[in-house]
């Protein structure tokens, strides 16, 4: 990281909570003497640079440079004493009244006496540096921050635990007990002129093996950070704006028998089963002189274009229409079918499913629902997540690569690792499969940051926000 953007050591404060209103509000110091610091702005400073770590000291944030000194805020401060605190150094984190007015004052007080205002990402990046956290804690950090459902957030705090970081040291293990049988033979051959056959490649291509396990988790892990896209479309009146009510558990969309209703689409995360979907509700389709509703027509077609998954809904007691037929075997993404008002119409839906398979139209799969009871929602719910966790299928209790960075570092090291055996193969000297053993090794200390080049770093922690 660029040292004018960053110093080591030196005194940084940031707001760690929303500035918004609120019970309590968060400022955050960290560096060296910063408890000193704080103390020319606290109403008891003896009691305060007298604290030990991991307590918290009471009493008033002051402005002296006022006459007569301000009182700003009655606060607690909580202190931490290097090494054992978040960053590793010397922090305190002083807890105020939640009014923005109240936390900026204090923030802006900081920073007259001595505290530089952090910059995004600073602590958990002094946490980095100061051996506090590997790489991978660091990214989980702000994956939870971000996480749109619980299971997202539980994926992540598994990393922020260390599972990742043990996965790929074990890794990095089996790969160095490779190294040192090749380095032995190379230093000790028993048959000079036979040297390449002399290696047995069964560890390596067991790591191989895991290697490739850990570059496919990426996709699985991809889907419940980013969310998938699904639409809800369908012919008019079919039920979408009820169902999507009803997957929302909350009246956003308006449902009348009217054809036409809706015009535009309208869309919110909901999560299945722990995986976070932006849901789309959309104008529905047929044949139409309206303008307006041709519009929300082509906005539609334009958002299938991009989404993960489409479910269509088929009103049951209509049946399904050459419109649906048309649509359907033209989709370019999976489609789950859902025959809606299955309460009332359940002799037509034999007819739908016989001419479903007559005409080969290619679906994900079919589901039977009434958006007016509720009956067949959590099937949906079940055969969407089926779906969209059909192409990512991994082993659950492995952890898995929480960012697009780790994925390509699992990539590079896979890559070494498969030519490094193809050398040998190919009957190379053990140098050569050497070389692309460590170039693995390194890839897979980059995931974790025993191996940090600059720009890595600036492209990680520049993404976190103030405070963190």
């Amino acid at each position: 990281m660029n040292n004018t953007v960053y110093t080591p050591e030196e005194p940084i404060a940031a707001i760690a909570t929303a500035l918004a209103p609120a019970a309590l509000g968060i400022v955050r110091c960290s560096g060296k003497n910063c408890i000193e610091l704080l103390a020319k702005a606290f109403s008891r400073p003896t009691i305060l640079l007298n604290a030990q770590g991991n307590t918290i000291v009471y009493g008033w944030i002051v402005d002296s440079s006022s006459n007569p000194a301000k009182k700003i805020d009655e606060v607690l401060v909580s202190v931490f004493r290097s090494p054992r605190s978040f960053t590793g150094e010397d922090m305190v984190e002083i807890s105020c009244h939640g009014g923005p007015a109240v936390v900026t004052e204090i923030f802006r007080l900081l920073t007259t006496i001595g505290f530089r205002p952090a910059n995004p990402g600073e602590f958990t990046f002094r946490s980095f540096i100061n051996g506090k956290s590997d790489l991978t804690q660091a990214e989980a950090v702000q994956e939870i921050i971000s996480a749109k459902t619980n299971e997202s957030a539980t994926r992540a705090a598994g990393r922020l635990a260390g599972n990742l970081y043990e996965r790929i040291d074990s890794l990095k293990a089996d790969l160095v007990a490779v190294l040192a049988s090749l380095e032995a033979e190379i230093e000790y051959p028993e048959d000079e002129e036979t040297i390449a056959d002399a290696f047995d490649d069964t560890e390596l291509r067991s790591v191989k093996q895991d290697l490739s396990a850990l570059c496919d988790s990426w996709t699985s892990e991809k889907l419940y950070q980013d969310g998938a896209r699904i639409i809800l479309c369908g012919r008019t009146n079919a039920g979408k704006s009820s169902l999507f009510n009803t997957l929302l558990k909350e009246d956003r969309a308006i449902v009348s028998d009217i054809h036409g209703t809706t015009r535009d689409w309208i869309e919110s995360w909901v999560s299945f089963e722990g995986i976070p979907a932006r849901l789309f509700d959309t104008a529905g389709l047929r044949q139409t002189d309206d303008v307006i509703e041709q519009h929300g027509l082509r906005r539609t077609l334009d958002l299938t274009e991009d989404a993960d998954l489409m479910i269509y809904v088929v009103d049951s007691s209509v049946g399904l229409t050459e419109e649906d037929v048309e649509f359907l075997q033209k989709a370019k993404h999976p489609v789950v079918l859902v025959f809606n008002k299955c309460d009332i119409a359940q002799e037509s839906i034999q007819k739908t499913k016989e001419a479903i398979q007559k005409k080969k139209i290619p679906l994900a799969d079919s589901v039977l629902l009434s958006a007016k009871t509720g009956e067949g929602v959590e099937t949906l719910v079940k055969s969407v997540c089926k779906t969209l966790t059909l192409a990512s299928a991994t082993d659950r209790n492995l952890p898995g690569l929480g960012s697009a960075r780790q994925k390509q570092c699992a990539h590079n090291a896979l890559e070494s690792v498969e030519h490094g055996l193809a050398v040998a193969a190919q009957g190379y000297t053990l140098d050569a499969v050497v070389q692309d053993i460590e170039d693995a090794i390194d890839s897979l200390g980059e995931i974790t940051g025993s191996i940090t080049p600059e720009d890595i770093l600036d492209t990680v922690f520049s993404k976190f926000c103030l405070g963190k």
